[in-house]
């Protein structure tokens, strides 16, 4: 029997005792992920101390310990030491961004997308990507991390980012979120610790979360991830590896410096991690931010994966990436790679190539870094008073706003105003968000023009200030 009488005592969380089956502790663990989902507990619910738990419910404190810890594994609920156990901003709702639909009348200021009217320039070059005495070669299994010319092309585009991959640790991917797929798989397993920047990428962190690998808030200022707080980290969590976007981290678009990649480096190398770089924003840093060097893998080239998608840089419809790894992942990454994928599409890779050989991917590039500067400063020229602490070349601004409530109420208000955002409650990794600083990221590169955009942005500042969201 209970030690104590629960009558008149509050628990934020009162299970069904009758719903409880064996094995108790799986059945603890279905019925709280349930309640979660269900949104019974909301985001950040304080749950109930184990030993209070356990006693109300006449169990044994370690079975609670072990449902709590499934859940925790799945990303449902997070710990903090003196605090207790809480349950993740994000674990209740969707958090993945996709294109999804939207009516036509609203503004999509949220999707990400990579000024897709330069789309326009591949056209005129499809016939001569395709010739006949190459197209066979194109429609076989052979090569399945990727025909011999495609991977020269890589190279030639990886060279002007300043990363020279061996061409034997080099696979051709379809796209980032492929290729992270293939990392984790590889090199992870259920129960690891990777160590992330507090705000990051929603679908890193929905993926972690379908293989239950366990994701650790790292803090982070303008310079990128805290090499101290990493540390930190490594010693107490027996963390495996590191999951980095120096290049232009989404959501905060804070660039990594070349000082701070080296710090994060020395760290990776001290305590054996895994270094997983997605530089999807390479292609923005080239002669824009000053004292470039590349990517921070070629600090750590025995413990690293460097992921670059072309989505961003050249078509996001073509899902190409170059995955590049050091030669002791070699075997588990081509394991994956062939389990997961067969093999990458080298219809698709054809295209791709002959863009990068004739010149017609610098011309993108070029056009939308053209276009990225007009549309930051058409932001900045709104929202004057916004941060200018990131990338200034960024496809979408981390905007600060006062208003705390929940990220999805703030998404649904501004939704039913006409307006698409998404809030940093997406991106928040693990736990609460101890500074108490809330943001909503706004996207410069949906919108066809640049007069829609400003349209949009007016819009969006007077939908803010009307609801008092910022002041």
């Amino acid at each position: 029997m209970p030690i104590n009488s629960f009558d008149d005592y509050f628990l934020s969380w009162k299970p069904d005792k009758k719903n409880i089956k064996k094995p108790i502790y799986k059945s603890l663990a279905e019925l709280l992920e349930k309640d979660i989902i269900g949104g019974v507990l909301l985001p950040n619910t304080l749950l109930p101390p184990q030993r209070e738990l356990a006693d109300y419910l006449d169990i044994n404190f370690t079975t609670v310990t072990r449902a709590y810890k499934l859940c925790e594994l799945k990303g449902l609920i997070y710990a903090e030491t003196g605090r207790g156990t809480f349950v993740s901003p994000s674990a209740s709702s969707k958090i993945t961004i996709s294109l999804e639909h939207t009516p036509s009348q609203t503004i999509d200021l949220g999707f990400v997308s990579s000024f897709e009217r330069y789309n326009s320039l591949i056209y005129d070059h499809v016939p001569q990507a395709y010739k006949k005495n190459s197209f066979s070669a194109l429609l076989t299994y052979d090569d399945p991390t990727g025909i011999l010319s495609h991977k020269k092309a890589a190279l030639k585009w990886l060279n002007t980012l300043q990363c020279y991959p061996s061409i034997d640790n080099l696979a051709i991917t379809a796209g980032t979120q492929n290729a992270l797929t293939i990392s984790l798989l590889a090199l992870f397993s259920p129960g690891d610790y990777i160590a992330v920047d507090c705000f990051t990428y929603p679908n890193f962190i929905a993926l972690a979360k379908m293989l239950n690998i366990k994701l650790i808030p790292i803090k982070s200022d303008n310079n990128g991830i805290i090499p101290a707080e990493l540390e930190n980290h490594a010693r107490k969590k027996r963390l495996k590896g590191l999951f980095i976007v120096p290049s232009c981290n989404n959501p905060t678009t804070i660039v990594t410096t070349d000082f701070r990649k080296r710090q994060l480096a020395e760290i990776v190398k001290k305590y054996d991690l895994i270094l997983i770089e997605d530089d999807i924003h390479a292609f923005l840093n080239t002669d824009v931010i000053p004292n470039y060097m590349g990517p921070m893998a070629r600090y750590a080239p025995e413990q690293s994966v460097y992921i670059c998608s072309l989505s961003k840089s050249i078509c996001s419809g073509l899902r190409i990436a170059y995955l590049a790894y050091s030669t002791p992942f070699r075997e588990k990454i081509l394991n994956a790679l062939f389990n997961v994928n067969v093999k990458t599409s080298s219809y698709n890779v054809q295209l791709v190539s002959s863009l990068i050989n004739n010149g017609v991917a610098d011309e993108i590039v070029k056009r939308k870094i053209e276009t990225a500067k007009i549309r930051n400063d058409i932001f900045n020229d709104i929202f004057y008073y916004a941060p200018q602490n990131g990338h200034p070349l960024s496809f979408y601004r981390w905007l600060p706003i006062s208003s705390n409530k929940p990220g999805r109420e703030i998404e649904e208000y501004m939704q039913s105003n006409g307006i698409k955002i998404y809030h940093s409650d997406r991106f928040v990794c693990g736990s609460t968000n101890k500074s108490n600083e809330h943001y909503i990221r706004v996207s410069l590169s949906n919108l066809d023009n640049d007069e829609s955009l400003a349209n949009g942005l007016k819009r969006l500042k007077m939908v803010l200030e009307n609801g008092r969201i910022i002041i």
